[in-house]
């Protein structure tokens, strides 16, 4: 006879002892049953009635009214009362509890309960004791108000003691996970202080500035006009004042420190409304604005866009696709990045028009902001730079968030270098993987002190200021626009001349911008030099339209039959214009028409028709420094082409945001292509046939490493597949190309997005 036998794991606790049974306490008893973590759940409170209902509702076994009685044998107590009654209550379980017992409490002050500890044990305090504090809450209370899911997605923190045992610490941990809450351990000093400034501070300027109201004559008025802003603020007044007394006299310390940083800013606000300085106070209002906008992205140190333009999933279904239309794709990145770096430290006011709304840009943005930068906007591409010249920049309050862009990263190693003051710059998962010995290099032999604090000299940088810098001569080992740029900009602050010498040209929009902010950068052959102690003088830039955006669509319509796209304004820069050179080698009919120049660069209109089969051909290595980000898009080019395709010389693509040629061969594998990667770029057999536009790729789930040019190029593929493509981690095409699905649907490439 088979028996079908059930093993029931061994609860979290044996016995769980609440101290009190408010709205935390009833909400966690409430977890503790519903996900069995206890044999036995009692409490303590001194009204019977709340026993009673607790009873009825299932949340304890039994209900005591001496708190004696209900620790004895406890493995877990939890004081979940006012934090004035800790001591009192500590001094009369002490006898009782067992020795091996974990100690924790709720209350929203730390510093306070662990004085109170001390108070009763002395020095010698529990290994079991663990101060704690969920941060949730709602406006009802007591045992009813109780809810499963009170802590769900909320924060615990816990602020373990030299003397907490680390087994302690590990149950509590376990025990709060279970309630689905994120566990953060602090020490109790850091708790209290942010604390103060978060929760405590705001509640005591709800409840001044509604008893401020409330004096007035015309309250009943101002409170009966008073828009969703004034409620939704003012709404935390309506908090249990005795709780709040206690608090404030309890956190006193941090609470009045927080209040005169208030009343400093306050004082600020006063002087610039009173002296209508409008810059600096478009600078202060642009600053909150933006932290604002950004500061959960940069706390989780996730993408700053907002949900709406993140997306976690492309889906593109087979089907004959057609490609047309007149476009134009959003301002170039790395001209974007350098418009906000020298407009700060010029002289004078910088008007930018075309500026790239992408995450990246406005991590560099915020930098500035952080550094007391005043900006104004972004709003429809424009941003206004109030400059502070070469000495003004400020010491951030923090870290600099970088977000995912190694262009501002490298680029301000150089500025930052010659800084009077420290800095430390940190950045997503994927930017933290990104090498920054390689500026960090030749800034030290500048004389700046820089360390690349993560593994593999990778982020986070960090920078110690008041070095004084001397010129170099640097010979480049590696074609790099981002380090000879990093080199030049630390340089304006160096003594003598500072000069770079590449193997090949890269990238010159530093030194076109240089130029076009006054600068002098001289450029003979392949080096570039410049002499330091000079000043920048604000101007109006024009951002082209990136050619690394344009180059997705210009790929889509070389693939497509009977394709016609514009792009309207993009930037030809001579050193980025590969991608237009190598399309024309491979057969597409591609005209650049209306050439031009804006913001000291060369603009153009590109016109690309499907009319004709691409061929594949051995990649000129004299282009590849040139078109070193739009490579993933010429793979699909080359998928789609006649005969085999090769390139070499490209082993930079390996440490782009991914490692390029890896990436884009497995996914070119899953959709049924033939190619090999090399230790410095790829060979692709192209299935493509002269004459013929039938389906190339036979679709497949593609793992875009979060890169976004994976996710763009693939997507292309999507214009000539035989099956469904899913392309996953595409949320940060948002750091280029905000627009790209809508741009790319509306031309005939139906991408669905999901998350």
């Amino acid at each position: 006879m088979d028996l079908d036998i059930h093993m029931t794991p061994e609860p979290l606790f044996h016995k769980v002892a609440f101290i009190g049974l408010g709205l935390i306490g009833s909400s966690l008893a409430r977890v503790i049953q519903a996900e069995h973590l206890a044999k036995t759940v009692v409490a303590s409170t001194r009204s019977q009635k709340t026993l009673d209902d607790a009873k009825a509702l299932g949340l304890i076994d039994v209900g005591y009214q001496n708190p004696i009685d209900a620790v004895q044998d406890a493995d877990l107590v939890i004081l979940a009362l006012p934090v004035r009654a800790t001591q009192k209550i500590l001094q009369q379980i002490k006898p009782y509890l067992s020795e091996d017992a974990i100690l924790t409490d709720v209350g929203s002050t730390k510093g306070n309960v662990v004085a109170a500890a001390q108070a009763v044990y002395g020095q010698d305090l529990p290994v079991g004791f663990v101060p704690g504090h969920p941060i949730a809450g709602s406006e009802h209370t007591g045992v009813h108000a109780g809810k499963v899911d009170l802590f769900a997605n909320h924060k615990v923190i816990l602020t373990p003691l030299p003397s907490s045992a680390d087994w302690a610490v590990e149950k509590l941990i376990e025990l709060w996970s279970a309630a689905k809450a994120e566990v953060i351990c602090m020490d109790v000093e850091k708790h209290d202080e942010v604390l103060a400034h978060t929760s405590h501070l705001p509640h005591l300027m709800a409840f001044n500035l509604v008893e401020q109201l409330a004096n007035r004559e015309d309250n009943l008025d101002i409170f009966r006009y008073a828009a969703g802003g004034f409620r939704d603020f003012s709404r935390i007044a309506a908090s249990d004042p005795q709780m709040w007394h206690d608090i404030f006299f309890a956190n006193k310390t941090a609470i009045l420190k927080a209040v005169d940083g208030f009343e400093q800013q306050l004082a600020q606000l006063r002087q610039l409304i009173e002296s209508e300085d409008s810059h600096a106070l478009m600078g202060l209002l642009g600053h909150a604005q933006a932290a604002r906008q950004h500061f959960n992205h940069m706390l989780a140190q996730k993408p700053f866009m907002e949900k709406n333009k993140v997306t976690q999933q492309f889906s593109i279904l087979p089907g004959k696709k057609s490609f047309q239309g007149k476009f134009t794709v959003p301002g170039d990145k790395s001209v974007s990045h350098r418009s906000i770096m020298f407009g700060a430290i010029a002289e004078g006011t910088t008007h930018v028009t075309g500026f790239l709304e992408g995450e990246d840009a406005l991590a560099t943005l915020q930098a500035f902001r952080d550094m007391g930068v005043s900006i104004e906007g972004p709003k429809n591409g424009e941003v206004t730079i109030h400059g502070v010249g070469m000495q003004g920049l400020k010491a951030p309050a923090g870290a600099l968030y970088m977000g995912n862009s190694g262009t501002s990263m490298r680029l301000l190693s150089g500025m930052l270098s010659a800084q009077k003051f420290d800095s430390v710059m940190t950045g997503d998962a994927s930017l933290s993987k990104r090498p920054m010995e390689r500026i960090a290099k030749p800034l030290r032999e500048m004389g700046a002190q820089i360390q690349t604090t993560g593994e593999k000299g990778t982020p986070p940088v960090s920078i110690t200021g008041s070095q004084t810098l001397k010129g170099i001569h640097y010979d480049l080992p590696m074609a790099s626009a981002q380090v000879k740029s990093g080199i030049l900009l630390a340089g304006l602050w160096a003594e003598g001349e500072t000069s770079v010498t590449e193997p090949e040209p890269t990238r010159d929009h530093t030194e076109r911008m240089l130029r076009a902010f006054g600068y002098e950068v001289k450029t003979e052959g392949n080096k570039i030099s410049l002499i330091g102690g000079g000043k920048l003088t604000g101007t109006d830039i024009q951002v082209p339209s990136d050619i690394s955006s344009a180059a997705f669509f210009m790929v889509g319509a070389a693939i497509t039959e009977g394709s016609d796209v514009i792009l309207e304004a993009v930037g030809i820069n001579p050193t980025r214009t590969g991608v237009i050179e190598i399309l024309k080698q491979m057969g597409a009919d591609l005209t650049v028409e209306n050439e031009r120049i804006a913001g000291g660069e060369p603009i153009a209109d590109i016109h690309i028709k499907g009319t004709r089969t691409l061929k594949g051909i051995h990649m000129p290595e004299d282009q590849v420094p040139l078109a070193i980000d739009e490579f993933p898009a010429l793979f699909i080019a080359a998928a789609c082409a006649e005969g085999q395709t090769i390139l070499t010389g490209a082993a930079e693509l390996r440490v782009k945001e991914s490692d390029r040629i890896q990436v884009m061969a497995d996914g070119l594998k899953i959709m049924g292509i033939d190619c090999t990667p090399t230790d410095d770029g790829i060979i692709i057999q192209g299935k493509g046939k002269s004459g013929d536009w039938s389906a190339i790729f036979t679709g497949g789930e593609i793992e875009s490493h979060h890169d976004h040019r994976i996710a763009m190029s693939f997507s292309m593929a999507g214009l000539r597949t035989s099956e469904e493509i899913k392309i996953v981690g595409t949320e940060t095409v948002a750091t280029s190309f905000p627009t790209f699905t809508e741009l790319a649907n509306r031309a005939g490439l139906t991408i669905q997005v999901s998350q």
